[in-house]
Parts: structure tokens; C-alpha cells; sequence
């Protein structure tokens, strides 16, 4: 991955975010209609109801693959479903670009590395992603019950490419779905992503 693909947000390291606006916290998260690996249609509506984590991912960011190879991001997948949360993992990557996957291939990557999502999209158009405003991976959302975004930004407090210190840093999905499951205020709904820039078509 070239240096200008990665893309630093935090505190010292800031880089500018694309035009297009994001989900906003407190407000209605985006309707969104794509297909997962398994080529089934999924939408926000299917999901009513229910807690929701939207996890942007790709196949060869560091930033991302830190997550993984600590254990953090599977394991936290798997403490989300037992909490009856729906984590869907979300690829945005543009079929130009030179780490794109189809999604047999995507489904076999994402498997391998560990990953317990409930599904893996497929949104290869970029129509979800920038319906969100996700610039980077890992770009985290949570939706809640009443499909009202509760926290957009950083998968944690430390952006690294190292998987000790990946499983050492403070997680803010974690303690934001802490802080639904206890009917709390999500105490940080919103923090600066960091990782490297999703390889939307023409960006």
C-alpha cells in the first residue's frame, strides 16, 4: 500500500475529508440496500429493531489488519452478537482499484483472518459508504434500536498499525455499546476516524 493511501486522522495528523456528508449522531442512519457476500440483497430496514455495528473494511489496510491480527476486532464481533447486536462488515472498494475482491474472494479473506460478522456487504458502487461519509478503515458506526446513529468514528483511542497495541487501546465500540445496553447516554458518540482512505471510483 503507498504512503498517500494511508490516511492518519488523529490529533497532529489531520488530513481533509471528502465533500460528501456523514452520518450524523442523533440523527436517522442512512437507508441503505446492498448485497453481501452470498449475494443476498440487505438493507437498514431488515434490521429494525435492532442494535446495529457498521465496521468499513478492506483487504490490505495495516490499520485494519491490526485489529485483526490482536484478536480485538473478531472477538469483539462475537461479544456483539451475544449481545444480540447485528454486526455487518462493509467493503466499499471500487472494482478498479488494485486490492478489490470479488465476494467469494472477499468472504474467503474475511473468514480467514478471523472475522464473525453477520454479514459481509459488497459495496462495490461506494452508494453506502458515502451515504455514511466512511473515509477510512476501519470507519465504525453504531445504530441503535430506534435506528438513530448513537456513535460514528474510530474503532479506538489509539490509531496503530501494531496488533499489542491494538488489543492495549481504549476500544470506543465497545464502550459505547456498554453504554446502550445500560439505556446510558453513549458518553463519546463521536471521535476522528483514522486508517486508510476507502478506494472509492475516481477518488
Amino acid at each position: 500500500m503507498k504512503r498517500r493511501d494511508l490516511l492518519v486522522l488523529a490529533a497532529g495528523s489531520l488530513a481533509p475529508f471528502p465533500a460528501w456528508p456523514s452520518a450524523a449522531v442523533g440523527k436517522p442512519a442512512p437507508a441503505f440496500e446492498v448485497l453481501d457476500a452470498q449475494l443476498r440483497k440487505r438493507t437498514l430496514a431488515e434490521f429494525k429493531g435492532k442494535a446495529l455495528v457498521l465496521e468499513w473494511t478492506s483487504a490490505s489496510c495495516p490499520f485494519v489488519r491490526a485489529q485483526y491480527d490482536s484478536g480485538v476486532m473478531p472477538e469483539l464481533q462475537r461479544w456483539a452478537a451475544t449481545r444480540g447486536v447485528i454486526w455487518l462488515s462493509v467493503i466499499s472498494t471500487h472494482p478498479s482499484r488494485r486490492d478489490y475482491l470479488p465476494a467469494d474472494k472477499a468472504d474467503a479473506m474475511h473468514r480467514q483472518r478471523g472475522a464473525a460478522p453477520a454479514a459481509l456487504l459488497m459495496d462495490a458502487a461506494g452508494t453506502m459508504g458515502r451515504a455514511y461519509g466512511a473515509v477510512v478503515t476501519p470507519h465504525m458506526f453504531i445504530i441503535d434500536a430506534s435506528g438513530v446513529v448513537a456513535y460514528a468514528g474510530a474503532i479506538s483511542d489509539n490509531p496503530t498499525m501494531n496488533a499489542r497495541e491494538a488489543r492495549a487501546s481504549r476500544n470506543y465500540v465497545k464502550a459505547s455499546l456498554d453504554d446502550l445496553a445500560a439505556a446510558r447516554k453513549v458518553a463519546t458518540p463521536s471521535t476522528r476516524p483514522f486508517g486508510c482512505t476507502i478506494a472509492y471510483s475516481g477518488d
